[in-house]
């Protein structure tokens, strides 16, 4: 239902102190393991894959950041949009239509 490559970045402004560079999540994509209820997966954290090492708020380098999750089992990991993405959905690449929305959302 959802597109095979889907991207979200927060639509709100920066806060004015916050040097931290723009942010795109990298929500879906095809090349990514499909997570199911049987996998048994535990740790995982967040991969910045412009600057090739592991995302931490204001810590990962210079430049707006692409990340995507990472499972310490399956490398690089689809997940479903967190409660900030479904309340700010202007944010998805390509833009969500209103039966994908809800479809997320449900």
């Amino acid at each position: 239902m959802l597109p095979p490559r889907l991207l979200w970045r927060d639509p709100r402004p920066a806060p004015r102190f916050n040097r931290q560079e723009p942010v795109t999540v990298i929500v879906r994509d095809p090349g990514f393991h499909e997570p199911a209820d049987a996998d048994d997966c535990s740790v995982f954290w967040y991969f910045c894959r412009t600057h090739e090492r592991p995302y931490r708020h204001e810590a990962c380098g210079d430049g707006a950041h692409l990340i995507a999750l990472h499972c310490r089992e399956h490398g690089p990991e689809n997940f479903l949009p967190d409660p900030r993405m479904l309340m700010f959905p202007a944010g998805f690449t390509p833009p969500l239509s209103e039966a994908q929305l809800t479809w997320a959302r449900s």
